[in-house]
């Protein structure tokens, strides 16, 4: 049999141990498949009695200065697992410079410089390969560029941060507060000590980013997305929302109007007999919509290290058969587009307002002259009391432009007593 392929291990914490434990475990199917062995013979790492004890496990060299795996003409290909942008950007682009394929799990990285890297990538002639940056073990970014290569993709939206996704099951599930739940996720390992990242949807954001460009062959950057995250989120609108038959969701959604994109990351009120509705906890899930498949959607853990570590060993599985058959250096998504940003104005959805007032006669009728100006309708209203003197509004609207729903939110501060308590989309009725 062949020499097997060497790979270098940037990083040997949760996820690296997940790639280690996948490939020792699935060594004599890969193998099969491929026809060499896939062997990490070092691990760039900071020393630890815990990684000396690895090293001795899966039978590998730990190293203490990355250009011990950079300089290593035996070493064909590089797996990054530490996350952030730098020192990972460094080595990567080090690595790809170098003649090496390489394999990413790195989400913030390839959202911000994915491009830089991509044609880094083809100038040399090797592979970069991320399909574990969305979604953990979901094998979607794949799917997205060889199952649909043939169909057109109208719609892709994503529960792609298991954090929130527990926090907004929580608060639904057992009526709990949103500091409440974020404590729990932060106690359990799911949210970091600080979890701006994720309950302010940037997390989610870069995710969405990657996705775009697979569905829909166009580069979007942080800054054309709308981006909302769950932060303070009040558990009465959660609890109001479910009254009303819907489930709150942090959803990403990329969505194709005639030639242009829209991408954004939000609270979004999903009725409950949506797929996305039943998606609990820490889970993730992506719903596609397109017109040759319809419908579909791919469930599964989100992060993890033997999940994430799955889609590692994967895209080094889609290496190695490359390097066999002499096929490498081609993109991992090929299709490209102009971007084409939808304006405002074709951005129709309907919406929910959460608003307090004053228990004072006129503001509900001033309430409702703004909308009639602004030729938007009612679909729901319902109004409770809250506490001493103030009202508490809730309204879900008829579809509206997004330019039409910025206009009203000005219009309330400007001209009534209402506070905005939240406001959110409401997904359409399947």
């Amino acid at each position: 049999m062949a020499e097997p392929i060497k790979i270098g291990l940037l990083g040997m914490g949760v996820v690296g141990t997940g790639v280690l434990e996948n490939l020792a475990e699935n060594q004599e199917k890969l193998t099969n498949q491929i026809g060499r062995s896939l062997t990490v013979t070092k691990a760039f790492v900071r020393p630890s009695k815990e990684k000396e004890r690895l090293a001795e496990k899966f039978d590998l060299t730990l190293v203490y200065e990355v250009e011990e795996i950079l300089q290593d003409s035996e070493i064909a290909i590089v797996i990054e697992t530490m996350g952030t942008i730098e020192p990972a950007k460094a080595y990567i682009s080090a690595s790809l410079k170098a003649g090496k394929h390489v394999v990413t799990a790195n989400k913030d990285l390839l959202a911000t410089h994915g491009t830089e890297l991509i044609e880094l990538a083809a100038e040399n002639q090797v592979n970069l390969y991320y399909e574990a940056s969305v979604a953990g073990g979901i094998p979607i970014l794949r799917t997205l560029a060889t199952s649909f290569a043939g169909d057109n993709i109208s719609k892709v939206l994503g529960i792609v941060n298991g954090t929130t996704n527990f926090m907004l099951t929580k608060m639904v599930q057992e009526q709990r507060t949103y500091q409440d739940t974020l404590d729990e996720a932060t106690a359990l390992g799911f949210a970091e000590s600080d979890p701006t990242n994720d309950v302010d949807g940037i997390d989610a954001a870069y995710k969405m980013v990657i996705l775009s460009k697979f569905a829909f062959g166009m580069t979007i950057t942080m800054d054309q997305m709308t981006i909302r995250g769950i932060r303070g989120l009040s558990a009465e609108d959660v609890a109001v929302a479910g009254k009303l038959g819907y489930a709150v969701k942090l959803i990403g959604s990329a969505i194709k109007i005639n030639d242009s994109i829209h991408t954004e990351v939000g609270p979004v009120l999903v009725p409950k007999n949506h797929p996305l509705a039943a998606v609990q906890n820490e889970y993730n899930a992506v719903f596609v919509e397109s017109s040759g498949i319809g419908e579909s959607m791919y469930y599964g853990p989100g992060a993890g290290g033997r999940p994430t570590g799955t889609s590692i060993v994967a895209d080094l599985a889609a290496i190695a058969q490359e390097i066999e058959n002499g096929t490498t250096g081609r993109p991992f998504s090929p299709y490209q587009q102009e971007l084409k940003l939808t304006p405002k104005d074709q951005i129709i959805n309907s919406y929910f307002f959460s608003l307090e007032m004053p228990d004072h006669s006129g503001q509900f009728l001033k309430l409702a002259e703004i909308f009639t100006k602004l030729d938007a309708g009612f679909e729901q209203v319902s109004q409770a009391k809250g506490d001493g003197e103030k009202a508490r509004v809730v309204i879900i609207t008829h579809p509206i432009s997004e330019t039409t729903y910025a206009e009203i939110q000005n219009q309330i501060q400007l001209k009534t007593k209402f506070k905005f308590i939240s406001s959110m989309k409401v997904m359409e009725e399947k």
